[in-house]
């Protein structure tokens, strides 16, 4: 049992997802998921998976991979990430595979230099930049208290062979710092993708891709608009809701909150 009040929320007809006030998902999840799956029957891993959202999308989408790690260093983070695995056993038991682990300190749970995808949904505030929440889980979800870019792009650099990709996102501002980051270990950004929330207004968040390995060539894609001209979601954003095959919902958490 566990020591915290949680609900689940329902992904598609045949998943559901634990969460919690303290750890649930919000529209960034479901971006960089969507920018990140581009394959199926992959080797994956998501650092900092929180509820485990951006793996559970995976699957929910019918990407299955063949098989993917969440690795998250919070307690009760890691704890509803169990519920979750447990809630859905029937489809992700040995599939999903959750790690209790400083990404930092990955080394025998994770085979080194074998996967094909690493994400990071990484906290978007400097330590000591901002106003520091007095909730230590957000304080860790949006300040670079537990890792940072750096430490980011170095474990995925450690995990992932060559050629394969990591993908992330960021605040805008913060571009040149993931930029850094990745070429510092030997990660190329190799495509970006800004997101917005109308067209007339600047970006909220940069989606990036590098290649480990890779040589030097950046592809910038069209900016993804998340709302249409009546104020509702894009075309594209209801796609990656799924909103028009079936009855699920937008998350709870917007994008601003983190």
């Amino acid at each position: 049992m566990t020591s915290f009040p949680y609900t689940f929320e329902q992904l598609g007809p045949d998943y559901r997802i634990c969460v919690s006030p303290a750890h649930k998902f919000g529209t960034d999840a479901f971006l960089l998921a969507d920018f990140a799956a581009r394959r199926s029957r992959e080797r994956v891993c998501d650092l900092g998976a929180g509820c485990g959202i951006i793996p559970l999308l995976w699957f929910r989408w019918g990407l299955e991979p063949q098989t993917a790690y969440a690795v998250e260093l919070q307690d009760q983070a890691f704890e509803q990430l169990m519920v979750t695995v447990e809630e859905n056993r029937d489809r992700l038991a040995g599939r999903l595979i959750p790690i209790h682990q400083d990404l930092r300190q990955l080394g025998k749970t994770i085979p080194l230099a074998t996967l094909d995808l690493v994400t990071c949904n990484p906290p978007y505030k400097p330590a000591g930049h901002g106003v520091p929440s007095p909730k230590e889980a957000r304080l860790t979800a949006r300040h670079e208290i537990s890792c940072t870019m750096e430490d980011v792009c170095a474990a995925a650099s450690r995990l992932l062979r060559f050629g394969g990709r990591l993908c992330v996102c960021q605040r805008p501002e913060r571009l040149p710092d993931m930029m850094e980051a990745m070429r510092n270990h030997g990660i190329e950004p190799k495509r970006l993708r800004m997101v917005q929330q109308r067209g007339d207004k600047a970006p909220w968040l940069v989606l990036m891709e590098g290649k480990k390995g890779s040589r030097p060539f950046l592809q910038v894609e069209a900016p993804l608009i998340v709302e249409d001209g009546a104020g509702g979601f894009s075309p594209e954003m209801k796609r990656i809701y799924r909103l028009e095959q079936e009855t699920a919902h937008a998350p709870t958490e917007s994008q601003e909150d983190k």
